[in-house]
């Protein structure tokens, strides 16, 4: 962790620091996109860090499989040069699955998660029927709280049921607004004393599928002290990346923008400085968007 005494530098662009790192563990929502559109920016700065011969995995705790995100990327426009691999928590999640191939499971979240057990050779039941629970997000997350499955919660916590989150996130940011996701009904089960596997950050196994991912890519063993992780989420991407021994950049122009701005809605670097010192883990740097 760094020293919450100490100010944490904002850098201009990744060009400042490109040369100190091997690799980036870059978060997708809210760094790479916002749901609607990519930052062309990101991008550009992404590939321009890859044609320095460093290599870039994207780690995202959307609830699909990877070649599902790849997908939405494109649509969106996101460059595919802009990265050399991708692991979801998804991805995770469907490993989980595998190895519990013979129980059967209940799955809570939209039909637009389908992909996740594309594939898999498991039996899907009703609540009642099922010995542990897939969670990917809320029925319908525009007009949906998590208080709204309170009592779908009693059902499986009376049942002891242990949960897969798929998505740790608590909210995301859809265009100019936030949507909760998984991580916000998980945590409500786990104050109800239910049990709850995470399976994307800031939990261990997604970092160490990037990692191998990154050592694929490049054909030789990851540095961790060469290894810088991107993302908008003090409570996942930057308490993740500490945690796995790495230096962490935080993009302030995401999910947190709303906590440290003005009035009329612009940045305000003294309350972003009061925020940040506030916070339990803190990055080693930040930057507004990831640029070059």
């Amino acid at each position: 962790m760094s020293d919450a005494s100490a100010p944490i530098p904002m850098i201009a662009g990744l060009s400042s620091i490109a040369d100190r790192y091997d690799v980036i563990l870059c978060d997708i929502w809210g760094v790479l996109h916002d749901g609607v559109r990519a930052f062309p920016e990101t991008g550009d700065a992404l590939n321009r860090f890859r044609a320095k011969g460093g290599a870039v995995v994207l780690v995202s705790n959307a609830p699909r499989p990877g070649s599902d995100v790849l997908s939405l990327l494109d649509r969106l426009g996101a460059r595919r040069d802009a990265y050399d691999d991708i692991v979801t928590s998804g991805d995770v999640t469907r490993h989980s699955i595998e190895k519990r191939r013979d129980e059967p499971l209940f799955h809570l979240g939209p039909d637009r998660d389908e992909p996740l057990f594309r594939g898999l050779d498991v039996r899907r039941v009703g609540l009642e029927e099922a010995d542990y629970v897939v969670l990917t997000g809320l029925l319908d997350d525009d007009h949906e709280r998590p208080e709204d499955y309170h009592d779908r919660l009693v059902a499986m916590r009376t049942r002891n049921l242990p949960m897969i989150c798929a998505n740790p996130d608590l909210v995301v940011e859809r265009g100019h607004r936030l949507v909760y996701c998984a991580g916000s009904l998980a945590a409500l089960y786990e104050t109800m004393g239910g049990e709850v596997i995470y399976a994307g950050k800031p939990h261990r196994p997604i970092y160490e599928a990037a990692l191998t991912l990154a050592a694929t890519s490049r054909d030789r063993p990851v540095d961790l002290t060469r290894t810088l992780a991107v993302g908008d989420a003090i409570r996942t991407d930057i308490t993740g990346a500490r945690a796995m021994g790495m230096d962490a950049l935080f993009v302030t122009r995401g999910i947190h923008a709303r906590e440290f701005a003005d009035a009329s809605g612009a940045h305000d670097d003294a309350a972003l400085a009061r925020w940040i010192a506030g916070q339990s883990v803190h990055p080693t740097m930040m930057i507004e968007t990831v640029v070059w």
